[in-house]
């Protein structure tokens, strides 16, 4: 007799893949999609919008939502009765669509980042998002929604299998333990943004702007059509961003730096170990007399943008120093050329650089500074560029570009010393990339 699990040949046969569906409190999410096209068109065309409705009696708007909520019902329920997921040896299969078919093959070796978002309503309900970060897409891949533990068990499933664990163990792995690192009081945020000169800027313009239109044109759909996207901007540079970074909470795992944040969309994220392009501390001009910096991340691939919404400096390198190891934070940051003044009146005092064994460091801005930190690991490619005016005073710009598609820029560099420092980067960044070490998930120090 052939036992279960094998051939008649002796060749062990792999189980069969089981299919798995989304939360049953998915359709409800999903049957919304008809009426936000619905809501997209008159937003759109409003004159149409309004023009149709007056047409239409009262018999006909009954007739109309009477066969609109059934049919946008059963669109979510067979969007939610054609959608399977699955995780097989190699890969994570996700099935969509209900009249076109979408099958995503996500490599599990190309997953660097899983996060697990859960916004007001679906906390309530219980459910969960799951977002897969894969090395070389532009968008994220997502599951919405599962059960908070289903969606912590999956999330850790993938971890695991992603560091190389086998099949038949990654699903008794469960999450990797994390260590505490730093956590925002409300408070100390909400002091932090009350002393951002973004905040009182752009409230200042929504209400000088629109005053000022008022006056001069007394035309008043003009002051609203000015006053609203302004006071959505302070709003958004303010309140949005209390909410969103409330209750902020980085902690350490062996899966990379976990962060955990939000008042109504609560979101654990994850920084994925060695895809860190570059680190930047930001200190607003108001912050400096409290000693508190902002860090900022460029991440290959991934969303994830900050780091440390405010904390005292020292306890931001302290954060830094776990995201790039071995780096250390430059004290001491050479002054650009005096006569660099006639190319960048005043502002030139704010550009500063610093190069060590480990990073390329550049400093710019004079009242909000932004000190960028490149690992010579990270460096893709070095340029030299020089203006007719920078030519004119034996000044040049050093440009190091990052796999995050973005650059950090030396500016106003004595010429011969730019060409000098271009050749050494250029040699740093290939003997960094040789001696850096391999990017894996769940290891230890």
């Amino acid at each position: 007799m052939t036992p279960p699990g094998h051939a008649d040949d002796g060749i062990p046969q792999r189980p069969p893949v089981t299919e798995r569906r989304l939360h049953p409190v998915t359709p409800f999410r999903r049957a919304w999609a008809p009426l936000a096209v619905l809501a997209g068109w008159a937003v759109h065309d409003p004159n149409g919008a309004q023009e149709q409705l007056t047409r239409l009696t009262g018999t006909m708007l009954l007739l109309g939502v009477a066969v609109l909520v059934p049919a946008a019902g059963l669109y979510g329920f067979l969007s939610w009765w054609f959608t399977h997921y699955a995780v097989t040896d190699t890969e994570l299969r996700i099935r969509t669509g209900l009249l076109f078919r979408r099958t995503a093959h996500i490599r599990l070796e190309r997953i660097q980042a899983v996060d697990v978002s859960r916004p007001l309503l679906a906390r309530v309900a219980g459910v969960a998002k799951l977002r897969i970060d894969v090395v070389g897409a532009d968008d994220k891949d997502e599951l919405a929604f599962l059960g908070e533990r289903e969606a912590r068990a999956l999330r850790a499933e993938l971890l695991a299998r992603a560091a190389g664990f086998a099949p038949e163990t990654a699903r008794e792995v469960g999450e990797a333990p994390a260590r505490a690192l730093l956590r925002v009081p409300p408070r100390e945020l909400a002091r932090s943004l009350v002393l951002t000169g973004a905040t009182w800027g752009s409230l200042c313009a929504a209400l000088v702007v629109p005053t000022v239109l008022w006056l001069a044109t007394g035309n008043l759909w003009t002051v609203v059509a000015s006053a609203v996207p302004l006071l959505g901007t302070a709003g958004a540079s303010s309140v949005g961003r209390y909410v969103t970074e409330f209750d902020w909470t980085v902690s350490e795992s062996p899966d990379g730096l976990r962060i955990d944040h939000g008042l109504l969309d609560r979101t654990h994220e994850t920084v994925p170990p060695g895809r860190v392009q570059t680190v930047r501390i930001v200190e607003p001009l108001l912050w400096r007399r409290r000693g508190w910096v902002r860090v900022e991340l460029d991440v290959a691939g991934s969303e994830n943008s900050v780091l440390v919404p405010v904390a005292p400096r020292a306890v931001a390198e302290e954060v830094v120093a776990r995201v790039l190891p071995g780096v250390t934070v430059p004290r001491e940051l050479s002054r650009v050329p005096r006569r660099a003044r006639w190319c960048v009146p005043v502002w030139w005092r704010g550009h500063r650089l610093a190069v060590t064994g480990t990073v390329f460091a550049a400093r710019s801005g004079l009242l909000c500074r932004r000190l960028s930190l490149v690992p010579h690991a990270k460096v893709q490619s070095v340029r030299l560029t020089q203006g007719p005016w920078g030519r004119r005073w034996g000044l040049a710009d050093v440009h190091v570009d990052t796999g995050a598609d973005k650059t950090v820029t030396a500016r106003l560099r004595d010429a011969q010393d730019a060409a000098r420092l271009l050749t050494e980067q250029a040699e740093r960044s290939r003997t960094g990339r040789r001696d850096a070490l391999p990017d894996r998930w769940m290891t230890t120090d």
